[in-house]
């Protein structure tokens, strides 16, 4: 009884026990959770998320503009265009997230309510009816595939809340986007927009929005390329649960209905492909790959090769490169004739390759010889064969012009004169100056730098070429070409603004081939400074020029190295680079000359002497020619490089005012009159005319005057034929005319040429025979080193 009384006294249900229960439950449900969330957290880091590494996988290069150029499947072959969400339509969002997850941006990683569903119909029917995935759920199985079973779902699920919790919803989405199975080997929605529709995502429109929003739900089914029919239905379908939610107007609706779904063959990108495997190459971690490459450029040059080279012999490959001078980035990019053309060798990229550039080395050196102030424009230069020690160079055409200004020699490409002021430069110092500004030359192992590197006895590669003669047109300054919107801008100074100028201003002058001046209208067409270039053996043929906007390089041959007889600059790779020119974007500025920098003056000059033209002493003008000068440089011709052939350009002597003869000195006359005799280069003579040679000889020495070694000690005659000589060939044959010659008063070698054109070397008193093919007046001079020259005219008459 005392029990039972003392129980009662115990208070049961006070407010006092009712919190203690309650806080003993939160403390038990805080525990739990806390529970749970440790659990959790060792699970994430058991299994963690199956994210793709960002710097695997497949990878894009794309032009300027977005378009892709070339793609690169990964290891499985899948392709993908990695695209962040800004880059994607909205249209395309809309369409996503309505019709798979309307409450995507609020959901956890899954939607209560479906799983509730979707648990519902699994209880009620024995099997899976709907699985409620959201878009996280999708892109959870995306990543770590699974079966359609109850425990794969549940795997599923995990993952998604895994996802929610470790990324925002916008990088869930991306992975969507770049993930999400399209049919076949195609990945993320920028792959498939570019497949199937040609454009990339960002331009998508209502209907194509729909479409790719429902691929992903049946690749293989609903493929647009393949099964047009299926596609148009679903997409029909996903317009419908749009215009339902009223997401898109019923108007935006119905045109969209309208729009057929067209069946396209997937083709893989494939413009500037070597560019492409090239950038590939040096970002192999890099899934996207900017490039400044012109799409629509590019598509255009690429066409216009393939057409080009139909004309050409097999096997005959090019390359092309267009940049703009503004920034050095490339615009156009074609390193072969076709990607892939084995008899091509269309693998192997030719604007990165090392060939002989010919003459395309000429204006630098031009360039040098002015700031150096060697030279201004119309400085006497000698086209006449000679010897720089052991190497005789010749040109192209065999034929030699004698006396030429700098100018003339560079725009003829004339190889006698560009070695003679390599020579005067110093190869080695020429060599370095090129080093440094970025253009690199590659010598034969073993071998230093020699006269020969300027007619093209050297390896050069088109984009340092490129980079090179973009100075022209930027003050001197020049650098390495961009590809990529992050290459730095390396910028080198090549030569002087006023050089610049002036090599481009001699450049611009050369007419194009088959243009004479007055013959066609020339004025809206880009001025260009161009300059061909062909190397030994018809290997390389050459045209690199440059206008105010942009520089273009083409290079033609075959890159086994394979001679291409016939085929040379002029002929082959100029008349690709005009019509490349033609067809680029332009200003109207781009056919207005530039005007000189300050450092650049025009000032007449006078030849043999090269020296400003002096009103007062105009009897020291032979020839007058306008000249450009640098800083006010003036320097006079080049005294002959040999001593035995070396004489002053202005002699000054004494001669008997009577008979006119010369007086050496200690010889006296009656009357004694002092005159100055204007003299070429030795190696110019046979060029002038006779009225020169008159006005530029010394007169005879008087007979009671001692010799003045002013004379040659040995006169240069030909033995064979003499003087205004007629010849014919034999009755009743069809064998030309023969003469065979000696040269006579030397011994050492004697260059014949006939017509001003090289035809052969003899030494001493070697005869040499020569077959007149062809009628008429013909002009046969004997040359040696030493500047002696002798000469006969004769008349082919059969």
């Amino acid at each position: 009884m005392a029990l039972v009384e003392l129980d009662s006294l115990i208070p049961l249900n006070t407010p006092t026990t009712r919190r203690s229960r309650w806080l003993c439950r939160l403390r038990r449900l805080a525990f739990a959770m806390l529970g749970l969330a440790i659990v959790a957290l060792i699970l994430d880091r058991l299994f963690p998320l199956p994210l793709p590494d960002p710097h695997r996988g497949s990878t894009v290069v794309l032009a300027r503009d977005g378009s892709p150029l070339r793609a690169f499947a990964d290891a499985q072959g899948i392709w993908s265009y990695p695209v962040a969400l800004e880059d994607v339509s909205p249209l395309y969002v809309e369409a996503l997230v309505t019709y798979e997850d309307r409450w995507f941006w609020h959901h956890p990683g899954i939607n209560p309510v479906a799983a509730l569903r979707a648990l519902g119909q699994l209880i009620g029917n024995g099997r899976i009816v709907s699985g409620g995935s959201t878009l996280t759920m999708q892109v959870a199985r995306i990543l770590e595939p699974h079966s359609r079973s109850f425990a794969g779902k549940l795997r599923q699920s995990l993952r998604a809340v895994q996802l929610e919790a470790h990324l925002s919803k916008r990088e869930i989405l991306e992975l969507y986007l770049d993930n999400a199975p399209f049919g076949g080997t195609l990945q993320g929605v920028e792959a498939a927009s570019w497949a199937y529709l040609g454009h990339s995502s960002k331009q998508l429109s209502h209907a194509e929005a729909a479409l790719l929003a429902v691929l992903p739900q049946a690749p293989s089914r609903l493929r647009p390329d393949r099964e047009a029919t299926a596609a148009r239905a679903a997409r029909d379908k996903v317009l419908e649960r749009l215009a339902t939610l009223k997401v898109w107007t019923p108007a935006a609706v119905q045109d969209a209905r309208v729009e057929a779904v067209i069946a396209r063959t997937l083709q893989a990108p494939l413009s500037a492909a070597l560019l492409a495997r090239r950038l590939h190459h040096d970002h192999p971690r890099q899934r996207r790959i900017a490039t400044t490459i012109d799409i629509e450029l590019q598509r255009s040059v690429q066409d216009r090769v393939s057409s080009y080279l139909e004309r050409l012999p097999e096997r005959t490959s090019a390359a092309l490169l267009v940049v703009d001078n503004k920034d050095l980035s490339a615009l156009a990019y074609v390193g072969s004739a076709l990607f892939g053309d084995e008899a091509r060798l269309g693998h192997v990229d030719m604007v990165r390759a090392w060939r002989s550039p010919g003459s395309t080395l000429k204006p630098f050196l031009y360039g040098l010889a002015l700031d150096d102030g060697l030279i201004h424009s119309e400085s006497l230069l000698v086209d006449a064969p000679q010897s720089f020690g052991d190497y005789r160079p010749g040109n192209f055409d065999s034929a030699f012009n004698g006396p030429v200004g700098a100018a003339e020699a560079l725009r003829l490409s004339l190889n006698v004169p560009a070695v003679d002021l390599l020579d005067r430069v110093g190869a080695a110092r020429f060599t370095a100056r090129l080093a440094n500004t970025g253009l690199q030359l590659r010598l034969p192992r073993g071998v230093e730098p020699n006269l020969s590197i300027i007619l093209g006895g050297v390896g050069a590669r088109m984009q340092d070429l490129a980079g090179a003669y973009a100075a022209l047109n930027r003050n001197g300054i020049g650098g390495s070409v961009r590809y990529t919107a992050d290459d730095p801008l390396i910028e080198r100074r090549v030569m002087s603004a006023g050089a610049a100028w002036i090599v481009r201003e001699i450049l611009e002058a050369n007419p194009r081939p088959g243009y004479r001046p007055g013959t066609f209208d020339t004025g809206s067409r880009p001025r260009v400074a161009w300059k061909t270039g062909t190397s030994y053996g018809y290997r390389d043929a050459w045209a690199i020029g440059g206008t105010n906007q942009y520089t273009v390089a083409v290079w033609i041959g075959r890159p086994d190295g394979t001679p291409l007889p016939g085929q040379y600059g002029a002929v082959t790779a100029l008349p690709l680079l005009f019509q490349v020119v033609d067809s680029l974007p332009r200003t109207v500025l781009a056919s207005v000359a530039q005007a000189p920098p300050e450092s650049v003056g025009e000032i007449e000059i006078c030849w043999p002497l090269g020296l400003a033209f002096d009103e007062g002493r105009a009897e020291q003008c032979q020839q007058k020619h306008t000249a450009w000068t640098l800083d006010g440089v003036v320097p006079p011709t080049f005294a002959e490089r040999d001593a035995r052939t070396w004489s002053a350009g202005l002699v000054h002597v004494r001669i008997d005012a009577r008979s006119g003869q010369r007086l050496s000195p200690g010889c006296a006359a009656t009357a004694v009159k002092e005159i100055d005799i204007l003299r070429w280069p030795a190696l110019a003579y046979p060029w002038l005319s006779q009225a020169q040679r008159k006005q530029s000889s010394l007169p005879p020495l008087a007979a009671q005057c001692a010799a003045d070694g002013l004379e040659s000690s040995q006169e240069l005659r030909i033995d064979g034929i003499a003087d205004h000589s007629s010849i014919a060939r034999a009755p009743n044959s069809d064998k030309p005319a023969i003469v065979r010659l000696r040269a006579l008063g030397t011994t050492g070698a004697v260059a014949w040429l006939v017509n001003g054109r090289l035809e052969a070397t003899t030494e001493s008193t070697q005869t040499w025979e020569y077959a007149f093919a062809e009628t008429g007046e013909q002009t046969i001079t004997a040359m040696t080193d030493a500047g002696r020259w002798a000469q006969v005219r004769i008349r082919v008459l059969r």
